[in-house]
């Protein structure tokens, strides 16, 4: 056996060994999480999980000690509130014929009695999951709606002022 053809082999040995080292260690460890979307995960308990269910999808209750017990009152909430299926995919049909542009005035009335029908059984959960909460965490909810609002207002003016502040783009052509 030649030189080059020993050197090819070792060097081909320890490519196959690397790359299955790096596979099977893959397999072992953790998902990677995406950047933008690392903290949201890291969360734990009802209201964490990111998606728009009751309570205004338990955002609201961000930052709230809540105690096993009222968490397991809130999960049961949720649980007895969940969307039906069925108007679900029907809202899913409403929509999709908006998009095509394909909706009747009738699917327009449909789709605005659903809406309010979710309106009212979203206020009557706000309602019940606010029943379990204590006054100082009620308290905690709205100080922390109200700092929203402020840091809301204070965007708005400051889109305003830049919008204000910024000369009109000359589009003349001088040439």
């Amino acid at each position: 056996m030649s030189l080059k053809t020993k050197l090819f082999s070792v060097f081909a040995s320890a490519v196959a060994v690397g790359t299955f080292a790096v596979a099977a260690s893959a397999q072992d460890a953790p998902a990677v999480k995406e950047p933008g979307n690392a903290e949201k995960h890291d969360r734990k308990g009802p209201g964490h999980r990111g998606g728009r269910e009751g309570f205004r999808g338990m955002q609201g209750l961000m930052g709230v000690e809540l105690t096993e017990a009222q968490q397991a009152q809130i999960k049961q909430i949720r649980e007895a509130n969940k969307p039906d299926a069925a108007t679900m995919e029907e809202l899913k049909a409403i929509h999709e014929a908006q998009r095509a542009g394909t909706i009747t005035e009738d699917q327009k009335a449909r789709a605005k009695v659903l809406r309010e029908q979710m309106h009212v059984k979203g206020e009557s959960v706000r309602q019940q999951v606010l029943a379990v909460l204590t006054p100082e965490q009620r308290q905690q909810i709205e100080a922390r709606k109200a700092e929203r609002q402020k840091q809301m207002e204070e965007r708005r003016q400051m889109r305003q002022q830049r919008r204000s502040t910024t000369p009109p783009a000359d589009k003349s052509n001088d040439n």
